[in-house]
């Protein structure tokens, strides 16, 4: 017997709705729903362990993940298993973990799994948007500790229009792609990129879905109700002792405070803050150190982010002695690696990002295999960030959730600005060598000088800038800060990073940590960045003021050009010799792909220098060449027969057509060598289909004068009839022919 279901469905405004459905699947998990769209559907399973685990932290794991059967395919490779996830899946599992994870409470350290799974899919609902309305409405269920229902929702602009959850061929029109994260009272998480808007579209944009998230957190508290709300489960706190927490902040207040403001160096002030730390633990006796530990360095951490909060709403100050709005120094250099197609290297403060791009062929697209979307990326950026960047010494595990969502973010920064021209698939890779701050942002700006650098003709340039914000709630004060640090990062209400150009944003993310931030701080905040955006631009265009003419010269030059479908096989050759052989020779790379609209060919040829390329192009141009019926071309004679002379158009090299023995001079030949000979170079006249042969016609006598006194010799079939008759034969009657014996 089916068991007993619970539904509620959110109307989405335009006809589309997205249903909420839970009692049937999964029953065991902690709380499970099934998230509804059209024919797309997500099921999101929930599950903590009941006991604590021996950490001082939330170990969340957020896991999504698209099974290839809810497409009707199979998955790629050999191992025909769904495996590691795909940048994909990571970026939406990133987006739902940020606005989850500070809803929990702090001291709240029990192993928690959150585990989304697309299970069909609809080519018209793209299922990232609904991965967090599916992960809170599953928590609703459950018996988690949990503050409030959120949900997630992306906005985009259609011809000036904001829309809910566009489908891809809506945002493919769009000049907003934006995730919203958010309660019913508090915008948490945005992230998405942007064509050039201002400040004021995108808070409108982030109004609009703020709007939408509120319906679906009722209708996810309404399910909740139907369903039976359990009672909150209860788990064991951490300890807390007033008394300590007030003694250490009372050691510890001024002294940080004094540190903060004296604007020293990162490993200056992190070595000042330890030995205060560490006078305060031995002021302790050994047993209440024994007994206390864990709780001193608790309540220090405590002391020291209010001091610095304090020191900054109060003085305007910060740890590295700066202004709210003032950016760190920056230094930038280009052309630094020799062998690359373009680098490029930025520095500001103690954060530093050397960027590397590399030109190819559409072969080197990525390529993107999705069971919710195929596709390719022709440009791309990846973003390293080592252990030492920090001064730290730690195993490397592969390409870390945050290393992805760092260097994705500094890929929409940019690609915007690629021209759709560009011939090239470019790949900017960005290694961080320093970090104190921002080096997503660091990313963009050496990234944009080194395509600057590469001769990719950028539309602009983008610069990008890490932003934080520390509130009072009870004073009202708030500070805006430009450019903030590591440390300012963690003890801040918010922290956003804006990429743009002079024009406009170009991309975003945020993290917002205070309830009921205004739109009015918000704006504020965001026009404060853009002054440091177009300070930090000016540095970059004073490095490079505009995208070099040229790649340079050892990086490949790429060329490309349509030819008709039934060239292709010709230009490929037989089992591809043709082509191959043609590579090797001219040194090249050629890629034909064909365009799905008119079916040409598109043959991109890459290759250093222009000689190996215009040995390609004149191949190309022989394959296309048609002569036309009165013109006069210069040919060569590549072969002799009895009967005449094979001769090669000069301008189409391949191009072969026969020069009959007749057609070589006015008088009769007698032997082909009288005339020409190997080698020899000459004019001819086309004169198209020959009537009688049925195969093209030249002729060299044409071009010449005619001997004195020569007279035209009659046509053959006016001396005795057709040549298919009898005649031919000596006269002899076809009639008279006994018939055929079987």
């Amino acid at each position: 017997m089916i068991p007993k279901t619970f539904k509620e469905v959110i109307d989405l405004g335009d006809g589309r709705e997205i249903s909420i459905e839970t009692g049937k699947l999964a029953k065991q998990a902690h709380g499970s729903v099934v998230v509804q769209s059209g024919k797309c559907m997500l099921l999101c399973t929930v599950v903590s362990n009941y006991k604590q685990a021996d950490v001082d932290f939330l170990p969340l794991t957020v896991d999504y993940r698209e099974k290839f059967a809810a497409a009707g395919r199979y998955p790629g490779g050999f191992f025909k298993r769904e495996a590691r996830p795909s940048d994909g899946e990571v970026l939406t599992m990133r987006l739902v973990d940020r606005v989850l994870r500070p809803l929990f409470p702090k001291d709240y350290h029990s192993e928690t799994q959150v585990m989304i799974q697309l299970m069909s899919h609809d080519d018209d609902v793209m299922p990232d948007a609904m991965a967090g309305l599916a992960a809170s409405a599953a928590i609703q269920l459950s018996d988690f500790p949990f503050e409030c229902a959120i949900s997630e929702a992306r906005v985009g602009r259609v011809n000036g229009e904001f829309v809910i959850n566009p489908t891809r061929a809506q945002l493919a029109e769009s000049d907003i792609d934006m995730m919203i994260g958010a309660s019913a009272d508090s915008v948490m998480m945005v992230e998405g990129e942007m064509d050039e808007i201002s400040e004021e579209e995108m808070t409108e944009a982030i109004k609009f879905a703020h709007e939408a998230i509120k319906v679906q957190c009722a209708a996810q508290i309404r399910l909740a109700e139907a369903f039976g709300k359990k009672e909150v489960r209860e788990y064991e706190p951490e300890r807390e002792d007033e008394d300590l927490a007030k003694k250490v902040h009372d050691l510890a207040y001024d002294k940080v405070y004094a540190v903060a403001k004296a604007g020293s160096a990162k490993h200056e002030r992190s070595a000042a803050f330890s030995e205060i730390k560490e006078e305060i633990i031995a002021s302790f006796s050994e047993e209440e150190q024994e007994e206390y530990g864990g709780l001193i360095s608790k309540y220090f951490y405590k002391a020291e982010k209010a001091a610095v909060r304090d020191l900054t709403l109060n003085e305007g100050l910060r740890l590295d002695g700066r202004k709210t709005d003032e950016i760190r120094p920056i230094w930038c250099e280009v052309d630094y690696l020799p062998s690359t197609h373009g680098s490029a290297i930025f520095t500001r403060g103690e954060t530093q990002a050397l960027a590397t791009v590399t030109l190819g062929t559409s072969r080197e697209a990525n390529q993107i295999d999705m069971p919710s979307f195929e596709g390719e990326e022709r440009f791309y950026l990846h973003y390293n960030f080592p252990p030492f960047s920090t001064g730290e010494a730690r195993p490397i595990r592969g390409t870390s959730r945050r290393e992805v969502g760092h260097g994705n973010l500094a890929q929409r920064a940019l690609k915007g600005m690629v021209p759709e021209d560009c011939p090239y698939t470019v790949r900017v890779v960005s290694e961080v060598l320093e970090s104190n701050g921002s080096s997503s942002m660091a990313t963009v700006c050496s990234g944009t000088m080194a395509l600057m650098d590469a001769g990719v003709q950028l539309k602009k340039p983008v610069s990008g800038i890490a932003m934080g914000l520390i509130t009072d709630t009870e004073s009202g004060k708030y500070a805006v800060l430009s450019d903030i640090l590591g440390d300012e990062d963690h003890l801040g209400d918010m922290d956003f990073k804006v990429t743009g150009t002079a024009y406009g944003i170009t991309a975003c993310q945020m993290d917002i940590k205070v309830k009921g931030l205004s739109y009015e701080i918000l704006v504020n905040a965001l026009k404060q960045a853009r002054d440091g955006r177009l300070h930090i631009l000016e540095k970059l265009t004073d490095t490079i003021a505009a995208p070099n003419a040229d790649v340079k010269d050892h990086a490949p030059t790429m060329v490309t050009r349509r030819i008709p479908n039934e060239f292709i096989g010709a230009l490929i050759g037989p089992g591809g010799k043709v082509i191959q052989e043609l590579q090797k020779e001219t040194e090249t790379t050629i890629v034909i792909n064909e365009d799905p609209v008119t079916e040409e060919g598109i043959v991109e040829v890459l290759g250093v220098g222009s000689k190996g390329i215009d040995a390609v192009m004149a191949k190309i141009d022989s394959l296309l060449f048609k002569p036309e019926v009165g013109s006069v071309y210069e040919v060569k004679v590549i072969k002799m027969l009895d009967f005449g002379a094979v001769v090669e158009y000069i301008d189409a090299p391949g191009n072969e057509v026969l020069l009959h023995v007749s057609e070589l001079a006015w008088e009769r030949t007698e032997n082909v060598s009288d005339v020409v000979n190997m080698g020899d170079v000459f004019d001819v006249k086309y004169f198209g289909i020959d009537s009688r042969t049925r195969k093209e016609k030249v002729s060299r006598k044409a071009l010449l004068p005619k001997p004195e006194g020569y007279v035209e010799r009659p046509p053959r079939n006016d001396r005795g009839g057709d040549r298919r008759g009898g005649d031919r034969r000596g006269g002899r009657d076809n009639r008279d022919r006994k018939p055929r014996r079987d």
